[in-house]
């Protein structure tokens, strides 16, 4: 029993840690071993030591938060002595595609993105500012439909002093989809004073087309596969 509780702990979706009293790795799951491939491990020793219970125990706190290329919504922290800490890190649902649009156009995105910076900011004194990545091929995409959804994520914003647009591939992520395997990139949209009564419409327009859409109170995410032939 104790070697599938072991499995089982393993092949969690959530991130687990166990920490010796120095904060040196004395157990790890496969999910947490892809976490720390973006984030120091003192990173989380440090948040389990901040979050811990004051006596022996377990605690859970709920709180949104971004550790690597992932959201989080809580935190369980535990210790049953002074020579061990574990932590356990709760991702956030995102939307699963139970279908996948393989119609579109091939366009070359750096300059569908442009157009959209330079159509927004008209009449608009919000400094735009831009970090992508380079290595980008042309994708196969909706053009209209995500002109539309990057435009209405610009809006959301309009009344930010800088909004900071990046675009990158998500390292080992992957869509599989029809037995075929799609690279996931994502793209995040910046800025302060973020208009959240344009949620709604955004998610609607986000329906129907190849992403999932986050928000957080500085930052738009837009998820999507590439489709490249």
């Amino acid at each position: 029993m104790t070697q599938f509780y072991e499995q089982w702990l393993d092949n969690d979706y959530n991130p687990f840690v166990l920490f010796d009293l120095n904060g040196k790795i004395v157990m790890i799951n496969q999910e947490a071993q892809y976490l720390l491939s973006q984030v120091f491990a003192k990173e989380l020793f440090d948040m389990a030591s901040a979050y811990a219970n004051v006596t022996f125990g377990f605690k859970t706190t709920l709180f949104d938060f971004r550790f690597g290329e992932s959201l989080y919504y809580g935190i369980t922290v535990g210790y049953m002595d002074d020579t061990h800490i574990g932590i356990k890190l709760y991702k956030t649902p995102v939307k699963r595609f139970t279908s996948l649009n393989e119609n579109g156009e091939f366009i070359n995105i750096y300059s569908l993105l442009d157009l959209c910076i330079s159509a927004a900011s008209v009449s608009r004194k919000i400094i735009f500012k831009k970090d992508f990545d380079p290595t980008f091929p042309e994708l196969k995409l909706q053009i209209e439909k995500f002109t539309q959804l990057v435009s209405k994520i610009f809006d959301s914003y309009r009344n930010a002093a800088s909004i900071t647009t990046k675009l990158a591939v998500k390292t080992g992520e992957y869509l599989k989809f029809n037995d075929k395997r799609y690279p996931m990139f994502l793209l995040s949209i910046e800025g302060d004073k973020r208009d959240v009564t344009r949620e709604r419409i955004i998610e609607q327009l986000a329906q129907g087309m190849n992403c999932t859409v986050c928000f957080k109170p500085g930052e738009t995410t837009v998820s999507s596969p590439m489709i490249c032939a």
